[in-house]
């Protein structure tokens, strides 16, 4: 299964990283995120970059991906543990997802252990910082 497209989508408050709490999530804000994946994908995959903080556009989001075959990894945010929405857009859509998160969210606060999208999901990825997103990308091209 070759990707000729991978959609990376972003869910709730990443469009303020670099700022909030660098100490869990880093300094690099997500175009610096952005910048450093389009440079290690190169040629070999086109690369689509979507932010929301609205759990609807993500639902949408998904399905689009999904229904056009492009690959997806996806950084749902807060709404990793409170959406059964974006979990039933993968099913629906047979999205190939990657669940990514920049901290180790099984070492942090309780309610974070559980995500209802990860059944949905080829693999999750946490806790790398932003080389979450490059293990992902590598991931998606490897299947």
């Amino acid at each position: 299964m070759a990707f000729q497209k991978i959609v990376v989508l972003n869910g709730p408050n990443l469009n303020l990283l670099g700022r909030r709490e660098p100490g869990v999530y880093g300094a690099k804000t997500l175009a610096d995120i952005e910048a450093e994946l389009r440079a290690r994908a190169g040629d070999r995959v086109e690369l689509v970059f979507r932010q929301s903080n609205i759990e609807g556009d993500l639902v949408t989001f998904v399905q689009e991906a999904g229904l056009e075959g492009a690959g997806v990894i996806l950084n749902a945010g807060a709404y990793t543990h409170t959406s059964i929405a974006i979990a039933d857009a993968i099913r629906g859509a047979k999205a190939v997802a990657i669940e990514v998160h920049l901290s180790n969210v099984h070492a942090r606060e309780e309610f974070r252990h559980h995500s209802y999208l990860a059944p949905a999901c080829k693999g999750v990825i946490a806790g790398f910082g932003d080389q979450s997103y490059h293990l992902a990308l590598e991931a998606l091209l490897a299947l």
